[in-house]
């Protein structure tokens, strides 16, 4: 299938039959893929085996501390969060998926977290169906919401997703890879610096680039910090793949070996290291319980990003378990920061974490010392 802006070109399957051309309304396009995203992000099972995996704390048998002491309060500059987990980007751009939103900032409100909607370019282009993200601020008028948009966006759109959320922050998303194997997808990124400069120096509320699962490197950090970007989300391979879905909206399903492609969530923070005590990275992408979470922020992450663990529950079991599902989470996270003797985050990034497996092979190789994160603490 070659697919053009708004035009597809499907070849019959029937002898004979010359390409037929088709012509398609644009916002029907982009909802009907809204949708699909979900069907597809849905079909996904979390992995079994991670990276994560390599990571192991050492225990400490007397933490010194009590459950009671810890506080998951996340300060940073311009945006304090009650909690160091957000609903990361999912959705919206549909009637379907305005209904999931609407339920995630429900979810968000009820236990004080986060939330950044889905790609608003929709929402932007189609006054119909801006009304899919604007609900987020209606149900949740006094939470903590990020706007998000593409790369490619101009300054005057770009603050228009602000004011239609009221926003707390931007995202802007990074997703070279899906757009190559989206058919109908985007094939010259020569812009994206340069446009991600301008917003930055103009936008007055934290501007996070985040990748869309596929990590980051430091390379990639050192040229985002030189254009003035504070805030990253290196959103890392493990959670949902956006080269799968894509694929699998192909006709010949041709990139199936391209399933692997990129960073996983522990080795982007690994590469993020020279830039922890000077950036305010965020992590996200296959995170699959509440020490995965940890490990996250014992590596750095100032706050977690999820989505697929969330969708699930929520489609699958209902609102209020989706609710108590997050609040477990949370007294999760601080039956293992008592563990660890860790009072915050700021305590987490004392706690000896040792690397092994795979992500100590990518560090040796990277020349990034495990060891020392290894001694972390000790005299």
């Amino acid at each position: 299938m070659k697919v053009g802006k708004g035009i597809f070109f499907l070849h019959t399957k029937k002898k004979g039959k010359e390409p037929l051309l088709m012509k398609n309304d644009e916002n029907k396009i982009r909802e009907k893929r809204k949708d699909e995203h979900v069907r597809l992000a849905l079909i996904e099972g979390p992995n079994l085996h991670s990276h994560f995996d390599d990571l192991a704390f050492v225990h400490q048998s007397l933490p010194n501390i009590g459950w009671k002491d810890v506080n998951l309060q996340v300060i940073m500059p311009n945006l304090v969060l009650k909690s160091p987990l957000y609903i990361n980007a999912m959705t919206g751009g549909s009637e379907r998926t305005g209904k999931i939103n609407g339920d995630l900032a429900k979810i968000a409100k009820a236990t004080g977290m986060a939330m950044a909607v889905g790609s608003q370019h929709s929402g932007l282009r189609n006054q119909s169906l801006a009304d899919t993200y604007r609900i987020v601020r209606r149900n949740n008028p006094d939470g903590i919401i990020f706007a998000n948009v593409g790369a490619d966006i101009p300054l005057d759109l770009a603050l228009r997703a602000i004011d239609m959320l009221e926003a707390n922050a931007l995202q802007i998303h990074l997703n070279a890879p899906q757009e190559l194997i989206m058919p109908e997808g985007e094939r010259d990124f020569t812009d994206w610096l340069p446009q991600l400069e301008k917003i930055i120096k103009k936008v007055n509320i934290p501007v996070i680039v985040k990748e869309v699962g596929f990590g980051m490197s430091r390379t990639t950090l050192r040229m985002l910090k030189e254009i003035g970007v504070q805030y990253v989300d290196v959103s890392g391979r493990g959670g949902t793949n956006f080269i799968g879905i894509e694929n699998r909206r192909r006709e010949k399903q041709e990139y199936d070996y391209l399933s692997g492609w990129g960073q996983t969530t522990p080795i982007s923070l690994l590469e993020a290291q020279t830039y922890i005590n000077n950036m305010e990275i965020f992590a996200s992408g296959g995170i699959r319980n509440p020490l995965d979470a940890v490990k996250c922020l014992s590596l750095g992450a100032k706050a977690i990003g999820l989505a697929s663990p969330i969708l699930r529950v929520l489609e699958r079991e209902g609102l209020e378990e989706a609710i108590e599902e997050l609040n477990h989470w949370h007294d999760q996270l601080k039956t293992i920061f008592t563990m660890l003797g860790a009072r915050n985050i700021e305590d987490l990034c004392t706690c000896p974490l040792i690397i092994t497996g795979e992500v100590r092979e990518w560090c040796e190789v990277r020349g990034i010392d495990v060891a020392a994160i290894g001694r972390r603490g000790e005299w």
